[in-house]
């Protein structure tokens, strides 16, 4: 979550929470609209396929979703990440959102990510967790996701403040599973958040090991957040890991195909693979668009590698539904093997 710096190299309801900016120049055009032009590694102006074009958010489940987060002054990573998806999640049945926790300014500059950033941000908000709480249950969700900024000024990353945002939804829906996406936590920040008993722990390495140090912040790296993973698996061994991959870097498949093969020796068992889009012009560049047959040969070779469930295409973010609804069959298979050991 960072601005680009010259030394420097996202049958069940869902739910996510942090509010953003519009979308940049670089973001995917919506549904009807021509194909946008976005500068690529060389500085020339390319087109966005095809593929890349979604629908303008609006209508009343939109508006409604828009509201309650207003109301109980909410942040949600589907706005503040300016996800291309949102015209899809926040709408229908089944309508899904992604909670951010913490505030919505970042104490890292990933060049990837439009979320502000800051050296010292406020203090978390003491009536967040009953919020949070509130909105889960107002939406009768089964499934939410609750991700957060980093928070590198306070003294446990803000590990304690989101353990109360998951303890107050187990006590205002207890029904409710809850994913989280959590920072780069180790030690004893992450044994706090582990306590607080996650169904899904999902941590991005976001690139593959090559393009860390220019992509994301000099304080992350592969193996960092390979350390999060296996600490997660190690503190609580029934839960599920999760991790996602961006690609259109500049990665070769070797590359891809190396980062993989060490999330599943990490026991990742949830897989997302998606396009970067590049926020504005003081983001990274795309160098390619990969087309969706692509990412469907990846989500193949991912299976066949191990991952138990795996979301892949030029949309799909870390907290797209897809993955969620998979979480959940994998969940409720859990849940009812246990009832049967208890029988």
């Amino acid at each position: 979550m960072e601005q680009p710096r010259d030394d420097e190299p996202d049958t069940h309801t869902a739910m996510k929470m942090t509010v953003v900016d519009q979308p940049g120049d670089d973001q995917p055009p919506a549904s009807g609209a021509g194909p946008r032009g976005t500068n690529g590694a060389d500085g020339r102006s390319q087109p966005k396929p095809p593929w890349l074009k979604v629908r303008i958010p609006g209508g009343p489940d939109h508006a409604r979703l828009a509201a309650l987060t207003r109301e109980l002054r909410l942040h949600t990573v589907c706005q503040e990440a300016h996800c291309p998806n949102v015209g899809e999640c926040w709408s229908g049945p089944h309508a899904t959102m992604t909670l951010m926790v913490l505030g919505d300014a970042c104490t890292r500059r990933c060049r990837f990510c439009a979320v502000k950033t800051v050296q010292s941000a406020p203090p978390p908000d003491p009536e967040e967790p009953a919020h949070v709480a509130q909105a889960v249950a107002t939406l009768g969700v089964s499934y939410v996701v609750i991700t957060s900024v980093d928070r590198d000024d306070l003294p446990d990353g803000g590990a304690t403040h989101y353990a109360a945002c998951i303890a107050a939804i187990r006590a205002a829906a207890p029904q409710t599973w809850v994913e989280t996406l959590i920072p780069d936590y180790a030690g004893e920040p992450l044994a706090t958040l582990m306590a607080a008993r996650p169904d899904v722990l999902a941590h991005n390495v976001e690139v593959v090991d090559r393009l860390q140090r220019k992509i994301r912040d000099p304080r992350c790296s592969f193996e960092r957040s390979l350390a999060t993973l296996r600490g997660a698996r190690a503190l609580a061994p029934g839960v599920l890991l999760k991790s996602s991959l961006m690609l259109g870097l500049g990665e070769t498949e070797a590359e891809i195909e190396e980062a993989l093969t060490r999330l599943r020796g990490a026991s990742v068992e949830l897989l997302t693979l998606g396009q970067y889009l590049r926020p504005s012009p003081r983001h990274a560049p795309v160098h390619e668009f990969v087309p969706p047959e692509r990412f469907a040969d990846w989500a193949r070779r991912a299976r066949d590698m191990g991952f138990r469930e795996v979301a892949a295409g030029p949309l799909v973010r870390s907290s797209y539904k897809a993955g969620e609804l998979a979480a959940t069959r994998l969940l409720a298979e859990r849940r009812a093997l246990r009832v049967l050991d208890r029988i």
